[in-house]
């Protein structure tokens, strides 16, 4: 048997005045614990007061100390079971919302729980997310609760204070005869529901009850005009509540709490009866209010589509009826192409309309019976009931595809964007709820891999591809561990004088089984696994110490450029790193030159400027890599303490006629000569571009038409075979003493 007879203990006790959400967590595993606490703890914008517990004893022992708003529970404790606790609280009267959450697979767990009350039942292991909106939810319904107590308590007070002014009372007072006419209402009928109050006394109250209404009216009504049971029971409860639709003389219809109650004056028996008072409230905005709530839990605010909850419910419904019916459904997973790039580009408030613009497109695209939610960020899912055959499903993901191909209008921002869809059928690709989910996500991914924009079906063979990027995570975190990294260089040249004037550093990775990778097989997958920041922390070690070499062997000292992300540069200690590393490897400020793409300078170009600015009094110069292939703004541009444009090889590589007009190069060419700044094409391949190239005036090229990368010791062989070198065109005076310059791709 439970034991609930627990002694007092040094547990502290939170002040009742402190109005943050107190919330107990619950659970024997204390990794499971302390990873719960942690996470609650560090919730963005949430401030919680926190108390945990191992055991069931400590959890009571906290529930008959404080109170609490919400309790985290686990049902599995080594000293009783989450029922228990739950008992406990519903037996001491203590209020407070319960989420259970276990590991249990059985239904009779989660169906105890919701029976003692539980808001809600979550299975282990569960998502963060779902943890956390679960965890929003129940406090803010608990805050909206608290409100209506307390508006509810206010209107009591008024009520009881004002109660003999029946006229200037908020509520529409009356009484009814014994057979349900009306025989008085105060001029607030008037006011609710228009009618003067000579049109409805001597009418039956049943004029003024809504058509749907009418058998429930009956009813309540019916218990206080005397039919034989029914006055005993007014008799014993004195009075009783019931929700009633009235109509409004002009049409419409409002909801009121009708309170009634018996009249027996001068009663000699315990079935006399005179009549029946009562009392109509207007609750018209309170259940507007508790509709809004309930449908705010179930959608999303933003886009108004069904979020996560209700489409996994809706979700299970469909799985019912097609198992039923032995029918196929399509779940399908969407994740928005470059969205990303336009939230940080544009701003957060366009980012939100752009998502409001998608979900409208799609919700048209839907056939009928269809579910179209937002999962989050920008991810949808859909379900597709009673499907015909997989070219049905097909030709929905088509329709979505097409309909987002046309731009988007931002405030003027004309926006282009795409989307990779994943489909999973049911039941072949599994007849679960989450099963479905998860391998929609994966061919999603798969369509993520080969190019974006587009859709395909889940195939089993997918799960060993996303097997394959859980190991390349694993072996990416190995490499910089085993120095598996390595920095290669392609050299930059002067075409007037045909002298190597730089290089660009290009990562490597000598991975054991696959060989050497480029950079663009594994960059992209760290940057979406947040392992941009450690490799760009060894590239700026590895940078210095080639730097090292080089000057050892005294040769002219070279400058060489870190190709940032956007990540480590958002990194509030980038300069810090700077600095200290070249105060470590003792190397000149002036050897080094940090490029960045022209994204970053709009995304908050205030702040940009601030940083680079920094960079520069160090000594630090700065380039623009990529330049053009962005959201770039010319009025930017020239307050950023730019040195370099880099032409991305993209617009390179569409010269095919050193004759032709090729605008975008010209471009860029006028505005780095206007701005007096240096200029490197990058990925020249064939003799036509270089002579386009430099006809036009970019003199400074890089590409296989000239070198490959290579590694470090044979890029310093080449060094020393050539004479002194040039200066750098463009170059301020002050670095003509460093004429190499190398840049290095992150």
């Amino acid at each position: 048997m439970m034991n609930l007879n627990f002694q007092d203990d040094s547990t502290p006790v939170v002040h009742l005045h402190d109005s943050r959400p107190r919330l107990l967590l619950v659970d024997d595993e204390p990794r499971l614990l302390s990873s719960l606490y942690e996470l609650l703890r560090s919730h963005e914008g949430h401030d919680y007061l926190l108390c945990t517990a191992a055991t069931g004893a400590e959890a009571l022992a906290h529930l008959a100390q404080q109170p609490f708003d919400l309790v985290l529970l686990d049902l599995r404790l080594p000293d009783m079971s989450g029922h228990d606790i739950m008992d406990f609280m519903n037996a001491r009267g203590i209020d407070g919302d319960v989420v259970v959450m276990s590991g249990e697979v059985g239904i009779d767990a989660a169906i105890g729980a919701l029976k003692r009350g539980a808001y809600d039942y979550l299975r282990k292991p569960y998502g963060r997310e779902e943890l956390l909106k679960t965890v929003d939810n129940v406090l803010q319904k608990r805050r909206l609760a608290i409100d209506n107590e307390r508006i509810a308590a206010q209107l009591e007070t008024s009520e009881k204070m004002y109660r003999y002014l029946v006229d200037s009372s908020p509520d529409i007072i009356y009484t009814l005869a014994h057979d349900g006419r009306i025989t008085f209402v105060n001029d607030r009928v008037q006011h609710l529901l228009g009618f003067d109050r000579d049109e409805v006394v001597g009418r039956h109250y049943s004029v003024l009850v809504h058509d749907e209404d009418q058998d429930r009216a009956r009813y309540a009504f019916g218990e206080r005009q005397g039919h034989g049971q029914g006055r005993a029971r007014v008799s014993d409860a004195g009075g009783r509540t019931a929700e009633l639709r009235l109509k409004c003389k002009s049409g419409i219809e409002r909801t009121f709490s009708i309170t009634l109650t018996s009249m027996a004056p001068n009663a000699i028996g315990p079935h006399d009866f005179y009549g029946t008072y009562g009392v109509a409230r207007d609750i018209t905005d309170r259940k507007r209010a508790e509709e809004m709530i309930s449908y705010q839990a179930y959608h999303d605010i933003l886009t108004d589509l069904p979020n996560r909850m209700l489409f996994k419910d809706r979700l299970g419904l469909a799985v019912i009826q097609a198992r039923r019916k032995q029918t196929e459904l399509a779940v399908m997973f969407i994740d928005l192409d470059r969205f990303k790039l336009v939230n940080d580009t544009l701003g957060h408030v366009k980012g939100d309309e752009l998502l409001q613009q998608v979900a409208r497109r799609l919700k048209d695209c839907l056939r009928r019976g269809d579910t179209l939610a937002r999962q989050g960020g920008d991810e949808f899912t859909i379900v597709l009931p009673e499907l015909q055959d997989r070219q049905e499903a097909r030709g929905v993901a088509e329709k979505f595809i097409e309909s987002l191909s046309a731009p988007f209008d931002l405030d003027g921002h004309q926006v282009h964007i795409s989307a990779s869809i994943g489909i999973a059928i049911y039941p072949h690709d599994g007849d679960g709820i989450d099963e479905l989910l998860r391998h929609a996500d994966i061919a999603m991914y798969q369509v993520k891999a080969l190019g974006k924009n587009g859709h395909t079906f889940y195939h089993p063979s997918m799960q060993e591809v996303s097997h394959q990027k859980i190991v390349l995570e694993r072996s990416l975190r190995q490499a910089l561990e085993l120095n598996q990294l390595e920095m290669y260089f392609q050299p930059q040249i002067d075409i007037v004088t045909g002298r190597i004037v730089g290089a660009e550093g290009l990562m490597r990775w000598n991975h054991p089984q696959r060989g050497v990778l480029s950079a663009g097989e594994f960059l992209p997958f760290a940057e979406d696994n947040g392992l941009m920041l450690p490799i760009s922390d060894w590239m700026l070690g590895a940078l210095c110490r080639d730097l090292v070499r080089w000057n050892a062997v005294g040769g002219e000292p070279i400058r060489l450029s870190l190709n940032l992300s956007p990540q480590y540069l958002d990194r509030g200690d980038f300069f810090d790193k700077m600095r200290g590393a070249l105060t470590r490897y003792g190397i000149a400020p002036a050897q080094i030159e940090v490029e960045i793409t022209e994204n970053i300078c709009i995304r908050n170009p205030q702040d940009a400027i601030e940083q680079l600015n920094k960079l520069c009094e160090l000594g630090v110069s700065v380039a623009i890599d990529d330049f053009g292939t962005g959201y770039s703004s010319l009025s930017y541009l020239h307050r950023f303490p730019i040195h370099t444009i880099k032409i991305d090889q993209s617009f390179v590589k569409e010269i095919h006629d050193e004759n032709g007009h090729y605008p975008v190069i010209l471009a860029i060419i006028s505005i780095a000569r206007g701005l007096g700044l240096h200029l490197v094409a990058e990925g020249v391949e064939t003799a036509v571009q270089a002579r386009y190239l430099q006809a036009n005036g970019c003199t400074t090229m890089q590409g296989y038409l000239y070198h490959r990368p290579i590694p470090l010791s044979q890029f310093m062989a080449v060094l020393e075979n050539q004479a002194g070198p040039a200066p750098l065109p463009g170059v301020p005076p002050m670095l003509h003493a460093q004429p190499f310059l190398m840049a290095v791709q992150a």
